[in-house]
């Protein structure tokens, strides 16, 4: 179960992320349409317009995550939600196209989701991260989705002006949940390289970048569906584009449901790698029953609840998996590679489910996107179990300077990291048990005062 603290942080955290998302996805249904207003807007600039914040966040995540690596976390993400701030603000009072393209330059210039994530990888235990991260994952879902209802209702009373005002507001409201994380000081084996290097070693890593890969393939598939489904829903289904929210919100619903006992049993039986291709699975098996099934209505939402499940079962193991794969002092620089990964494939899934519209063969469009996830699931068969490491919750000590302390426990085998709230005078210790052996428990033991079961 998640203590007090770990609850605290992963609502706080995850409201970081759900009200930029928000903000974020209420443009998209609306722009194509109300930007026309806007002086020199063409159809090219105003789909600049709305895919040029993916673009410079895919730019900034990796610069972002390597100075979170080795700086405090949370003044990055103020840093951050405030450049997202301002962005709104200049959108909002823009009158010209290329305006609202600056302001949406600028509010993806604070590309701080890996540093959200790491943050979240920091306050809570190894044993608790997978429900952490379903929930993150679950609010960006969730933020979809009402941002997909409220949209079109918000700009009808605001317009569309007003609505990046709203993205301004939700901005600072995101700052404001910061005052529920825990100030923490990470402490780990130094292991001290440049930037470059940092980044070259994370790069080189096989695993990661099948998870970057995974990543990249998930939101390609998400954003090309979005894209690709809605003519469905009102062709073969006769359901109105004002309605679509309703249909999404019970799928995602009820995908929990199914989603949560996969991300406890991968988490608690160490079945993550088989959960893992599991789900790239029932993302395969929902687009092949769109392929046969498409103008049916409910073989076509059978086929969505599918994908549903499988997305929020993936949105929750991924990050959990890639700060499980990551070296520890590059946490948040392998977690930004996966944020461009994650923002560029929402790109590329733009493109592509545009290109499927104009084919005029809804099968064969579906069987795209079939043909992209065997591939994903081809290259995911490479993957190794994750290291699973444990967590000890310790008092800090009266009697020591804290510096002090972490160092004499960084020098125990298999004591991999030390996370220390000042605040709330408590540590998390981050154990690998295959390295713990009886002279590395007689030393944590002599550290203690006391016998520590591990």
């Amino acid at each position: 179960m998640m203590n007090a603290l770990e609850r605290r942080s992963t609502f706080a955290l995850s409201s970081i992320f759900a009200l930029r998302m928000l903000g974020l996805f209420m443009i998209i249904p609306v722009f194509s349409v109300a930007g026309q207003a806007y002086e020199g807007a063409t159809p090219a600039l105003i789909g600049l317009a709305v895919g040029v914040y993916g673009l410079t966040q895919a730019i900034l995540q990796i610069p972002f995550s390597l100075i979170a690596d080795r700086y405090s976390r949370k003044p990055l993400i103020v840093f951050g939600l405030l450049l997202f701030a301002l962005g709104g603000a200049i959108a909002a009072m823009s009158d010209t196209i290329y305006g609202v393209i600056i302001g949406r330059a600028i509010a993806g210039g604070g590309a701080v989701s890996a540093v959200v994530m790491a943050l979240l990888a920091d306050v809570t235990r190894e044993e608790q991260r997978s429900k952490a991260m379903a929930m993150m994952g679950m609010s960006i879902g969730l933020s979809f989705v009402i941002a997909f209802s409220l949209g079109p209702w918000l700009t009808s009373l605001v317009g569309i002006s007003g609505l990046f005002w709203v993205t301004t507001i939700m901005g600072m409201l995101a700052i404001s949940m910061l005052l529920l994380v825990p100030k923490v000081t990470r402490h780990h084996k130094n292991f001290q390289q440049g930037y470059f290097v940092q980044l070259k070693e994370v790069l080189k890593m096989k695993d990661l970048n099948r998870l970057h890969v995974s990543v990249f393939s998930l939101h390609l598939l998400l954003t090309a569906m979005f894209i690709y489904v809605p003519l469905q829903l009102i062709n073969y289904a006769k359901i109105p584009l004002s309605s679509h929210g309703l249909i999404y919100l019970p799928l995602l619903v009820l995908s929990l449901f199914f989603a949560f006992p996969s991300i406890i049993l991968a988490e608690k039986y160490r079945k993550m790698r088989g959960i893992f291709l599991t789900a790239i699975g029932g993302i395969i098996l929902g687009l092949i029953f769109m392929i046969f099934g498409f103008e049916s209505k409910y073989i076509l939402l059978l086929g969505l609840g599918l994908f549903f499940i499988a997305f929020n079962v993936m949105e929750a193991l991924l990050p959990s998996w890639l700060s499980k794969a990551a070296p520890i002092q590059s946490k948040a620089t392998a977690m930004g590679v996966n944020a461009s990964g994650q923002f560029l494939g929402a790109f590329c899934g733009g493109i592509l489910g545009g290109q499927l519209i104009m084919l005029n063969n809804t099968a064969m469009g579906w069987g795209i996107l079939t043909v992209i996830a065997i591939i994903w699931l081809i290259i995911s068969f490479g993957l190794s179990q994750p290291r699973y490491l444990s967590s000890l919750v310790l008092r800090l000590p009266e009697t020591k300077q804290t510096d002090e302390w972490t160092s004499q426990l960084l020098a125990i085998r298999g004591i991999e990291e030390v996370l220390v709230m000042p605040e709330q005078q408590v540590a998390y210790v981050k154990v690998d048990k295959l390295q713990i052996d009886d002279t590395a428990r007689q030393h944590l033991t002599h550290l203690l005062g006391k016998e520590v079961v591990i």
